[in-house]
């Protein structure tokens, strides 16, 4: 039986939940997660895992938070007044936006605290500074070729 191998192209079921148990994302009822191994594009940790495993095959992958999203950075949030934003921008907490860094990159930050003079910003991915556990499936592999 073929077994998922770096350079190859998988799709897998997930389903991720926080320490508590609290579940916080799933491929369940939609299209598996689909990645090529080797390419880095989700979290290390759950990339290496599927090396080696089989069509059908499941696993129970724990990531501690200093491996998947990383610690929360204090200086990731931040106040701006309300004027700063886009009188468009429905000022909710929770709600997210994109904001462009000085050096142009494309941040999501979260809206976390708002009053009549100013609106608070976290840019930390909201799974920093959380223990993560993912349940997995593998459902296909397409070989490197």
């Amino acid at each position: 039986m073929a077994q998922a191998a770096v350079g190859d192209t998988v799709h897998l079921h997930y389903t991720g939940k926080l320490k508590d148990g609290t579940e916080f994302g799933t491929s369940r009822g939609q299209d598996p997660l689909q990645f090529k191994i080797g390419e880095n594009t989700i979290i290390p940790k759950l990339e290496t895992s599927v090396v080696g495993m089989a069509i059908g095959d499941t696993a129970t992958v724990e990531i501690a938070a200093a491996d998947g999203y990383g610690p929360r950075q204090p200086e990731a949030i931040e106040t701006v007044d309300r004027s700063a934003l886009p009188g468009e921008v429905e000022l909710v907490v929770g709600n997210q936006l994109q904001a462009q860094t000085q050096d142009g990159h494309t941040l999501i930050v979260t809206i976390i605290a708002v009053d009549e003079a100013t609106v608070t910003l976290d840019g930390n991915h909201p799974l920093a500074g959380e223990d993560l556990t993912f349940e997995i499936e593998l459902v296909e592999i397409a070989a490197a070729g």
